[in-house]
């Protein structure tokens, strides 16, 4: 038989829900405003002023102009590359570097971890990660968006946390049979472990794709840049010159927002579409690698 619930009780769950709705729609709205802006009309967006709720006059023209844009393609491939590969090395490394110093019976396994975990506080600094870079002959290659950043120790820790709270009973028995570390770790280990594997794919799979910074540091050659660095040029240096070249210089003035949120909509949706295949792994996953073991 249902409970039934006080009048007290009914009017705090309708205020619960009402707060909520508001600060849903409050963290919602941004991204709203840059969808509707993105299918704006831009002459009309351009002389029309209060809250966007709608697109401005329906218009595919700022999308015809960031796709007739070959950078964007460039981007796209590369980012793709620097994802999928990137992403690849970074969960096999790291899946490595975490079963090393979760097995208990390794001798050296406190003193490691340590000066692994030291990494989270102190770095070299930027200029001589930039000379180490040059002198390892990997500046201008798509290996500079890769090797340097192959392990992150926050990551590391989350995968280390969950491989040591598995009994050590599964090891034991997988070594009678004649596994070795390997075998344990891809065919035994991965498969328990599957939720914090979800949840560290996704976190190296959005820092490459959100990536820009060290591209821009150590590549100088077009044809390997990630989407994101061709987005900061449109964004932050206004560079849409190629893809407006037959227009006059007052319609690039107009145009130039909408596509501007439309190259934000292009960047941002693909990676946005990874959510839902990985959220039930995620909070799960989390929650192994965060309990100490």
């Amino acid at each position: 038989m249902a409970i039934k619930k006080s009048v007290p009780s009914r009017l705090f769950d309708v205020f619960n829900v009402l707060l909520l709705s508001l600060i849903t729609l409050i963290a919602l709205y941004p991204f709203l405003y840059v969808v509707f802006v993105s299918f704006s009309n831009a002459n009309e967006y351009a002389a029309y002023t209060g809250i966007v709720y709608k697109p401005v006059g329906f218009s595919l023209a700022a999308y015809k102009a960031v796709f007739s844009n070959k950078d964007i393609y460039t981007g796209y491939m590369n980012t793709l590359f620097y994802v999928v590969v990137g992403t690849a090395c970074n969960v096999i490394m790291t899946s490595i570097g975490a079963y090393v110093i979760s097995r208990k019976n390794f001798m050296w396994r406190k003193p490691i971890t340590t000066m692994i975990v030291v990494t989270m506080f102190f770095s070299g600094g930027l200029i001589p990660n930039y000379l180490l870079i040059k002198s390892l002959g990997l500046l201008n290659s798509r290996m500079a968006l890769i090797i340097p950043t192959v392990i992150s120790t926050y990551n590391l820790m989350i995968l280390k946390t969950a491989f040591f709270n598995l009994p050590d009973s599964i090891e034991e028995a997988a070594k009678i049979d004649g596994a070795n570390d390997f075998v344990i770790l891809f065919q035994i280990i991965f498969p328990l472990t599957l939720p914090s594997i979800a949840v560290i794919t996704l976190y190296y799979a959005v820092g490459h794709w959100n990536s820009w910074f060290n591209a821009m540091i150590y590549l100088s050659d077009r044809d390997l840049y990630p989407l994101q660095l061709f987005l900061r040029e449109i964004l932050i240096s206004n560079s849409m010159d190629n893809m407006l070249m037959d227009s006059s210089a007052a319609e690039k003035e107009q145009i130039s927002q909408t596509i501007q949120y439309a190259t934000i909509m292009v960047a941002t949706v693909p990676i946005l579409l990874l959510y839902p295949f990985l959220q039930k792994y995620f909070v799960k996953g989390v929650m192994i690698g965060a309990v100490k073991g």
